[in-house]
């Protein structure tokens, strides 16, 4: 229990108030739909350095946060304590994946990243799911 609760802890501080980050992805399926958002989903290890690192840095930029607040349902899986749904692979981490809300993977990526960098998959994933809303239409 002390270790739930060091780990609930540290992750409150690590990734800051303004991004909500449950583990569950069902649930932030369906809170995408509610919400018409993409969903980010950030898998980790609780032994992984540059996981560390991506969430001391790139996690911290407030540009950062507030995108991610305003445009994507968030969460943190941790491959040692969280269920991880089939398609998401979880070695090696950090892993990066965007969904769109019904799960399909429109962007993903492996390691620390930048900001402008990361940056630049939210607009990736972003821009698929405009591209295949298109092809929907036609």
């Amino acid at each position: 229990m002390k270790y739930f609760i060091a780990i609930a802890v540290l992750s409150i501080s690590l990734f800051g108030a303004n991004i909500d980050w449950p583990s569950d992805y069902k649930v932030a399926l369906k809170e995408a739909k509610k919400q018409n958002k993409l969903v980010y989903i950030f898998i980790t290890s609780d032994s992984c350095g540059w996981c560390r690192k991506f969430e001391d840095t790139t996690l911290q930029d407030e540009y950062i946060k507030e995108r991610l607040a305003k445009e994507f349902i968030s969460i943190h899986i941790s491959r040692e304590w969280d269920p991880v749904p089939k398609q998401f692979e979880t070695a090696p981490v950090p892993r990066h994946y965007f969904t769109d809300s019904d799960g399909e993977i429109l962007y993903s990526s492996l390691g620390h990243r930048g900001i402008p960098c990361f940056d630049g998959f939210m607009d990736n994933a972003i821009e698929k799911n405009e591209l295949n809303k298109e092809g929907d239409k036609k």
